[in-house]
């Protein structure tokens, strides 16, 4: 097995926004994933008016040597984007980087543990 294809990536991707302070939660995670584990190659990127878009970004990580990639759909709601866009933009991913493996993870609001936390941020009283 190749160095390559033991190296792996994160993209977390989002909608996007032309506010840049819309950008920041999603640089948080980013920066809390590297922070957790240094040697993490993740990077964010954006459907829509934001850069960089998704493949730019999995480009970026290819041509870090990077073998597999995880995209993290950080959508709380399971809309078009993430039923019909995502896996669209995925299929043309594998096609151009068939020597990559992806793996799509479901939306982040469909994760029981997140959808637990924002039910006790709701009800905190603080």
């Amino acid at each position: 097995m190749s160095t390559t294809s033991q190296k792996r990536g994160i993209v977390l991707f989002a909608h996007g926004s032309r506010d840049p302070l819309w950008h920041k939660p999603m640089e948080a995670v980013a920066r809390c994933i590297q922070e957790s584990q240094a040697d993490a190659q993740v990077l964010c990127a954006y459907l829509e008016l934001s850069t960089p878009d998704l493949p730019t970004a999995v480009a970026t990580l290819v041509e870090r040597g990077i073998g597999a990639i995880t995209i993290v759909p950080m959508f709380l709601g399971v809309g078009k984007h993430a039923r019909e866009d995502l896996p669209q933009l995925v299929a043309q991913l594998k096609q151009a980087h068939s020597d990559v493996q992806f793996s799509l993870q479901p939306a982040v609001g469909e994760n029981p543990r997140l959808i637990s936390l924002l039910a006790d941020i709701a009800l905190d009283k603080n």
